[in-house]
Parts: structure tokens; sequence; C-alpha cells
């Protein structure tokens, strides 16, 4: 059997992505509390992605949003991972600057053990792409349009992405 590059590369690339996943669910978290959400999105839902990121930088005039639209459709797909920020409950605690957890869920703020989740489930996942010598790079253009074309649950509310690509030059740098 015969197998092409391309096919091969595609292959490497979506068994990366699950590897990915797998490392952001079972990176260390705040009082063992599951509040990660991962998958992986490729062909029109990632062209889909990359025109509401597209659509965002227009309204708000920023370029880089653009910039990153571009990669998006220029990467072999896009690993999402994206955090529940809902209280922990751990006392005392304070790291989000209110006073307890209740403060900041009337507030509607954020639980800083839950983005320091994120951050490590972010971290664990880029590892393992680094490890497969993938290209890649955090963009939290990407979470910010997944949240808004609704691609995560409810609950979720704070995302990034993380576009994969195998080429001779890494597409994610000198843009």
């Amino acid at each position: 059997m015969n197998y092409s590059a391309d096919r091969l590369v595609g292959e490497h690339i979506s068994a990366v992505a699950a590897k990915m996943c797998t490392a952001a669910r079972t990176a260390p978290k705040a009082k063992g509390f599951d509040g990660i959400e991962t998958f992986f999105l490729t062909g029109e839902d990632r062209f889909a992605l990359a025109d509401e990121i597209e659509k965002i930088g227009t309204e708000n005039d920023k370029d880089f949003f653009l910039r990153d639209a571009e990669c998006i459709r220029n990467s072999g797909g896009v690993v999402l991972i994206g955090a529940k920020t809902g209280a922990r409950g751990i006392v005392p605690c304070g790291l989000c600057s209110f006073d307890n957890c209740q403060g900041m869920l009337e507030a509607q703020g954020r639980c800083a053990l839950a983005i320091t989740d994120l951050g490590i489930a972010v971290g664990s996942a880029i590892s393992v792409a680094s490890d497969e010598r993938m290209d890649n790079r955090v963009f939290y253009t990407a979470g910010i349009a997944a949240l808004r074309l609704g691609l995560f649950s409810e609950k979720i509310t704070i995302a990034y992405g993380i576009p994969l690509s195998v080429s001779s030059k890494n597409i994610f740098f000198d843009r």
C-alpha cells in the first residue's frame, strides 16, 4: 500500500489533536474539579471559526484577528480548550480579588483557580504538540470566536484555540 505524505500528515494532525485533548483533560486541576472541555475542528468547522475571528477583527478594527483567521484557514485543524469559571469553594482564597466565592459569583467574576486550570490544560496540550514536532500557537482570538459561535457548552466562559500545522516553515511565525 502506498500512502501519500499529505494523507499521513492529515492523520498525524488528528492523532496529535486527540493526544492534546487527552493531555488537557488529565492535567492537574484545583480541587480535582473537572471544568475543562476540549474538541478539535477541521474542514468547514475550522473555516467557520476563522470567519468569526475575521468578523470580530473587522468589527473592532483589530488587524491581528484577521492575521489569526488566516493562520486558522491555513492550519490542519484547531484544538479548542475551554473552562467553566464558576467558584471552586476553596477557603481561604481570594485570588480572584473578591473576599469569597459568593462575592465573586454575585459580581459575575471568574474564579482565578479555574483560569489557572485552563492555563495548565493549555500548557499540557501544547507540550504534546511540541513533543510531536507539530507547529502550533495559542490564540485567544480563536477562543473568543468559539464562545461567540456557541461551540462550547454554556458553562464554558473562557477559552483558547490552538491551530496545528505541518509544513516546511512554521505558519504561525513571521506572519
